[in-house]
């Protein structure tokens, strides 16, 4: 017996010699030696009204969700929002930046021409709707070559085919007015000029660029004669969908635009990538960045797939009829 106990206790030894050695090897350690994990922390820089408010960065906080980077348990959001005062975007960049946060993830061309030029070196993942090779945020989409990455909704680059949309379906638009904010980095202005001499089309440039502007803007669409009108995304813009849409319908302009928001504001048509979805894919850069990558090892990330909206009842108002090419084509018909 007691022979039988030496061996069990020899044997209990050599186990625990063992499971020592690799617990070393292995880098695992018992509860009382364990260092507490670092929990990354995000810095999301808002434009408008912070979280949960409707915005698009609730889109980029459900991606990050989805990916198990949740608030509170593996992660820690730090928000700074300027509740659509523009000028304070610097401030609340320089904040993200002394609070030590992971990186800063910001969405708008607006925000991210901010915090390019205040944060230095620190990752940052922005979503923007531009080419940012030619407005000079990244070096190329490829290779960014710095420390910005993330998701372009090119949007300036289907100006001519949304010019070609709504020829297809009022044939006889011969003078068509633009509304654009040119004080928001936007190229589409630009690219429309090109596809509309292309096609036969003379463009009316109607600019808004502050609030008050709006009632003169209005008045020189419909004092310009024009067949359509082209709306040209703008945050400010955005903000104001429903308000040009009935002023579309009252004065029974076909009017198209970008976002589906649009459409379903009461606009004729849409076409372009599905804005929430981009959104979201810019949770897949945070989520290589706290893993390891570098920013300018990750492409910036463009639409490959863009959604056709038609809003029938719009037609209808307008006495238009659609072609049935056209509405075999969209992705989705507003009955």
């Amino acid at each position: 017996m007691q022979r039988q106990a030496h061996m069990r206790k020899t044997m209990l030894q050599i186990v625990a010699v063992v499971l020592t050695a690799f617990l070393a090897v292995t880098g695992v350690h018992s509860a009382e030696g364990q260092q507490p994990r670092k929990v990354p922390q995000i810095g999301l820089l808002v434009y408008g009204n912070p979280p949960p408010a409707p915005s698009p960065e609730q889109q980029v906080i459900e991606g990050l969700r989805y990916l198990g980077w949740v608030d509170g348990q593996t992660m820690r959001l730090v928000i700074r929002a300027a509740e659509g005062r523009p000028e304070r975007l610097p401030e609340l960049t320089r904040e993200l930046v002394e609070s030590r946060v992971d990186l800063i993830v910001g969405v708008g061309t607006d925000v991210a021409k901010v915090v390019s030029g205040v944060t230095g070196t620190m990752p940052l993942v922005m979503s923007v709707s531009e080419d940012p090779v030619e407005i000079g945020l990244v070096a190329s989409l490829s290779r960014p070559s710095g420390n910005m990455t993330g998701v372009t909704f090119i949007s300036a680059e289907l100006a001519a085919k949304r010019l070609e949309l709504l020829k297809e379906v009022v044939p006889q638009a011969s003078r068509v007015a633009v509304l654009w904010n040119p004080a928001h980095v936007d190229l589409e202005f630009k690219n429309l000029e090109p596809a509309a001499r292309a096609i036969g089309i003379t463009l009316q440039s109607v600019e808004v660029r502050l609030p008050e502007e709006w009632d003169g803007a209005f008045q020189a669409v419909a004092g310009g004669r024009a067949d359509a009108l082209i709306v040209v995304p703008s945050r400010m813009i955005n903000h104001n969908a429903q308000r040009i849409a009935t002023f579309a319908l009252e004065h029974r302009l076909p009017a198209v635009s970008l976002w589906s928001a649009f459409a379903e504001a009461g606009g004729l048509l849409t076409y372009g990538p599905n804005i929430g979805a981009m959104i979201r894919r810019t949770a897949t850069h945070v989520d290589k960045i706290l893993k390891g990558a570098k920013p300018d090892d990750l492409p910036m990330e463009r639409p490959t797939h863009f959604e056709l909206v038609v809003n029938l009842k719009t037609a209808q108002v307008l006495g238009l009829t659609m072609p049935p090419s056209l509405l075999f084509r969209a992705d989705k018909v507003i009955r």
